[in-house]
């Protein structure tokens, strides 16, 4: 059996919460205005169980803008980690998953051989800082090249550090798989600067970060390492590439029939 539907809102009070923009309130009081008549509620019950519903709903479609704004390569998160497969030791993984760390404006740098588990794991992270209401923005080394180009051919560089550095949590993701020029170098550094005891950066690389100066111009690099590490969590991945060893074993796609 089916609940009957309850009865519609008044037009007028109708009217009003699409003014005063309650989009989620006003979907809930129907249901939640026949309950209480029903079960004769306070009606300071009825209106904090309506505001409850306002304030749960606008969280979530935050929290979805968040995430789409983040730029995410795929949509992994902790959930689907399986922290007994990695190198990391489960302490730090533990550790890094209360997020703390970028409450103090720490850094993390995650370096070591691909397939590990790098992207994977940080992107759980980030994924989990955006269900504590926290920004994320999401680049690899040459999105943030391409997004720092774009603003110096139009004179907006400081402006667009300045909001790049308005999220809690900044992801420059593989560093180290391609070479990197004068124009990355200075795309790195310009953030890694800006965001300096200010924000927490979090970065995944093919290499230690001592070695960046092989990669990019020695000046920039050491400048930024210098930076980035001072008040980092530095965690050394190592072992096979878990891509690969699901492919040898045929799980990386769906057998043919």
């Amino acid at each position: 059996m089916t609940s009957p539907t309850p009865p519609a809102l008044p037009d007028e009070l109708d009217r009003l919460l699409r003014r005063m923009r309650l989009p989620y309130l006003r979907k809930a009081a129907p249901d939640v205005l026949a309950t209480a008549r029903a079960q004769r509620w306070d009606p300071a019950e009825v209106l904090r169980i309506l505001i409850h519903e306002e304030v749960t709903g606008r969280d979530a479609a935050t929290r979805r803008l968040r995430r789409t704004s983040a730029n995410f390569p795929t949509g992994k998160t902790l959930a689907s980690w399986r922290p007994e497969e990695s190198s990391i030791p489960e302490p730090t993984q533990n550790a890094l998953a209360t997020l703390e760390w970028i409450s103090r404006a720490e850094n993390l740098v995650i370096a070591g051989p691909s397939g590990t588990g790098k992207s994977h794991f940080t992107e759980g992270l980030a994924h989990a800082a955006i269900e504590k209401d926290l920004r994320v923005a999401w680049f690899t080394l040459e999105t943030l090249t391409t997004t720092i180009g774009k603003a110096k051919v139009d004179g907006s560089i400081a402006r667009t550090v300045a909001r790049i550095c308005r999220a809690d949590l900044i992801v420059i993701d593989d560093i180290g798989l391609l070479p990197a020029g004068t124009d990355a170098a200075e795309a790195f550094y310009r953030i890694i600067d800006a965001a300096y005891e200010r924000r927490s950066i979090a970065i995944t690389s093919n290499i230690h970060p001592s070695g960046f100066d092989t990669i990019m111009p020695k000046t920039l690099a050491t400048a930024s390492v210098d930076r980035l590490l001072h008040h980092a969590h530095l965690v050394l991945t190592k072992g096979d590439s878990h891509r690969l060893a699901e492919a040898l074993a045929g799980k990386g796609v769906t057998p043919l029939t």
